[in-house]
């Protein structure tokens, strides 16, 4: 912690105004976060961005010491945001990464600096492997996306040949991508296909399934094996043959076996039972199935990554 006095060349500014002016590493949206966690204290008080400093004020700041650096050709960018990935795999053109549930991979509307993306950038950029003053355009960037409250693998493409291969192989479906979930209920048959059309409520962030094409509705596929069965609560590997939003999570509520955790498609009754607020999903396994050639990927053809230590299945199938 480290205190701040206020005096007259300060006074009469909003609080969030100083903070930037004092802290100018410290990312704006970072800083409006920490005003409203009251990690930004004015006279020992939590206070609003707006309040008006008076000469006198002292500012209490709860924020790491690196942050009190001036920025310098070698810092200014994410120097001091301090990168944290599970990295399961990295060579010169990708990284393999394993998401933690309820990180986001890209800022959205609740969540601005502590991404999936900015500790990929700020991971490179510190390990200089890029440097976006070097840069014309390429930024890296990730090849794959899974939902806040799902984990498993996303693939990060270090350069722009890596990242429009690893496009290309994902849209011609050259890349398998298996997930683990946990299913309320037995799938009947234990092993099969769920066929259907999915339409998605932008506003409702939500999508909505069809058993016939409708407009604006794009067809989504995926294949399905129990794998075990204990109690009402069935393990479930699922292969995604198409890339839809809540593909697996609407399918297998569709078809009348929701996922464990599931707070949009899923039972409230059971998820309160079993005490489970995030949706039993997991991209555990990418493999490079590449039938066709991928340039400088091609010594990816044939390789398979898993994540083996997945939290809901150790707890309800150790």
């Amino acid at each position: 912690m480290r205190e701040l006095t206020i005096g007259k060349n300060d006074a009469g500014q909003r609080l969030d105004r100083f903070v930037a002016k004092a802290l100018p590493l410290l990312p704006p949206a970072l800083a409006q976060k920490y005003i409203r966690l009251k990690r930004v204290k004015v006279n020992g008080k939590g206070s609003k961005k707006d309040v008006r400093l008076l000469a006198g004020d002292v500012v209490q700041l709860y924020i790491n010491d690196e942050f009190f650096d001036q920025p310098t050709e070698a810092n200014a960018f994410l120097t001091l945001f301090k990168p944290q990935l599970d990295i399961l795999y990295e060579d010169e053109n990708l990284m393999l990464l394993n998401k933690r549930p309820g990180l986001v991979v890209h800022a959205d509307e609740t969540e601005k600096v502590n991404t999936l993306i900015n500790h990929v950038q700020a991971y490179l950029y510190q390990k200089k492997e890029w440097n976006p003053r070097g840069e014309n355009s390429f930024t890296p960037a990730l090849c794959n996306r899974i939902d806040r409250n799902t984990g498993g693998i996303v693939i990060a493409a270090k350069n722009a040949q890596a990242l429009r291969v690893i496009n290309d192989k994902i849209r011609n479906r050259e890349i398998r991508k298996l997930y683990l979930c946990i299913t309320v209920g037995r799938m009947q048959p234990s092993q099969g296909k769920l066929e259907c059309f999915l339409l998605k409520d932008e506003a409702k962030k939500q999508v909505f399934v069809y058993h016939r094409p409708v407009s604006g509705g794009r067809s989504a596929v995926t294949l399905y094996r129990t794998l075990e069965t204990r109690g009402e609560l069935s393990l479930v590997e699922a292969e995604l043959l198409t890339g839809r939003t809540h593909q697996i999570r609407a399918s297998f509520a569709d078809a009348g076996h929701p996922l464990l955790g599931d707070g949009k498609y899923g039972d409230g009754a059971v998820n309160r039972r079993y005490h489970e607020t995030r949706q039993a999903l997991y991209s555990y396994r990418l493999a490079f199935d590449f039938p066709t050639d991928a340039g400088p990927l091609n010594y990816l053809r044939g390789k398979a990554f898993s994540v083996s230590d997945v939290a809901f299945k150790n707890k309800y199938f150790p």
